[in-house]
């Protein structure tokens, strides 16, 4: 995906996020982040979209923890989170193409990889933000949803931090049923990370499939597999295993 897509992504999410954040209260338990209420979502998503946009503003070359988490509530949190996702959408925009800074996964540049990065972010805490308000989520574009897949797997699960490991070698496939071309990725598993691969020409032992969205978050613990197929406990090993470990 272009980096301007990415940034729209960044700036639709977000403002999706603080409606839904809105009508559910800061009070409001979390279903996909049982540890969480509304407030400790909006606070951790806020603070984040600042430690990334300093990133790009300071030219930041290496990593840094991020900054305090807000002693606010209510309305005024609300409006905390609303003016750092704008002035993350405002960052990304302005920022020159050539600007140099630190990133932590692949990437054309590290703009792309911010852009991405924020797209994601955001776009999984969109979702825990409205299974907190109830109702149906709003649905993910099945391009988007693959090009997450796609950090998630070629980068997140690519490095040495990922906990998706097997005592014997295994293969997991994911597919997407819904995305042009019917993408597919086959995963090995052993007592390393995880190396991922487009394509399914190997024989898995698991197969987890379906629309892109709803396998996005899936892959993302948000939503069950669509389908397993295969050997389960390779699903459940990723459930059990997979969650990130940043920086």
């Amino acid at each position: 995906m272009e980096i301007s897509r990415h940034i729209q992504a960044v700036d639709t999410e977000g403002q999706l996020l603080a409606r839904a954040a809105e009508e559910a209260g800061p009070d409001a338990k979390v279903p996909t982040c049982p540890e969480w209420e509304v407030r400790d979502l909006l606070r951790h998503t806020g603070m984040v979209h600042r430690w990334a946009a300093a990133f790009i503003t300071e030219r930041r070359s290496s990593y840094r923890l991020s900054g305090e988490l807000p002693d606010l509530d209510g309305d005024a949190l609300v409006g905390w989170f609303r003016e750092g996702h704008a002035a993350l959408v405002e960052t990304l925009t302005t920022a020159p193409p050539d600007v140099e800074c630190w990133a932590f996964l692949p990437a054309p540049s590290p703009l792309a990889f911010w852009a991405r990065r924020q797209a994601n972010e955001t776009a999984v805490h969109r979702v825990d933000a409205e299974s907190a308000r109830g109702g149906a989520p709003t649905p993910l574009d099945a391009a988007f949803a693959v090009d997450g897949i796609e950090e998630l797997l070629l980068g997140f699960h690519a490095r040495s931090r990922s906990r998706v490991r097997s005592a014997a070698p295994r293969v997991l496939r994911v597919r997407a049923t819904d995305a042009a071309g019917e993408w597919s990725w086959t995963v090995r598993l052993s007592d390393g990370p995880p190396v991922t691969e487009r394509g399914s020409t190997a024989q898995a032992d698991c197969e987890v499939s379906g629309p892109a969205g709803p396998l996005y978050l899936a892959l993302w613990n948000r939503l069950p597999f669509p389908q397993v197929t295969g050997d389960r406990s390779l699903a459940a090993l990723w459930r059990e295993k997979s969650a990130i470990v940043m920086g």
